[in-house]
């Protein structure tokens, strides 16, 4: 059951902020949708057959709408997210249904992670290991972002992102290459 692996990773970086692990899951309403993302998205990727998986997913894709209701976070089951994924405050997060986001993210509200380009650039992102995403930033098209980097508030990534890079403005320009390391620890600026 590589969900609940996954899913103890996430509630560990949780922790690692404060709190004890059942108090973080019955008051952190980013777990309550990593939760419903995890096991939902383990039905999508297991080798059910169809007659039993369709339903379930059905079944998923209800208690997914009902979280985005609560919650303001929408994580579909077909979008890869590695373990360890960190949402810090409540609301407003979208991630397409084809986005990939790596190990140990954090995600402040207001993020979309979205479709966007046209021709060859259409496409949705590819989010590194330890990224920090700041509040309301928006990264959209068939762009990557890179391991460690951090994306500024109010930024708006639409072309790709080295590691370690630290970018803001819109479009979004570098403006250091300090990496995420900061941002991700609990002491740090995050």
């Amino acid at each position: 059951m590589s969900w609940l692996r996954d899913y103890r990773l996430d509630l560990a970086r949780y922790v690692e902020y404060g709190g004890r692990p059942l108090t973080q899951m019955l008051t952190q309403q980013g777990l309550w949708a990593l939760l419903q993302y995890r096991v939902a998205s383990a039905v999508y990727r297991s080798r059910l057959p169809i007659w039993v998986r369709r339903p379930l997913l059905v079944l998923a894709v209800v208690w997914q709408k009902g979280i985005e209701i609560l919650t303001g976070i929408s994580l579909p089951y077909s979008a890869t997210i590695g373990p360890g994924l960190y949402i810090g405050h409540f609301g407003s997060v979208i991630i397409n249904g084809d986005a990939v986001l790596g190990e140990r993210c954090n995600l402040s509200q207001g993020v979309t992670i979205g479709v966007s380009g046209r021709g060859e650039r259409r496409g949705v992102p590819r989010i590194g290991d330890r990224v920090y995403l700041g509040a309301h930033a928006v990264v959209a098209g068939r762009v990557r972002v890179g391991d460690d980097a951090v994306v500024g508030a109010n930024s708006l990534v639409t072309s790709d992102v080295p590691p370690h890079a630290t970018v803001v403005g819109v479009p979004a320009r570098v403006v250091s290459d300090a990496g995420s390391a900061d941002y991700l620890s609990p002491g740090g600026a995050a």
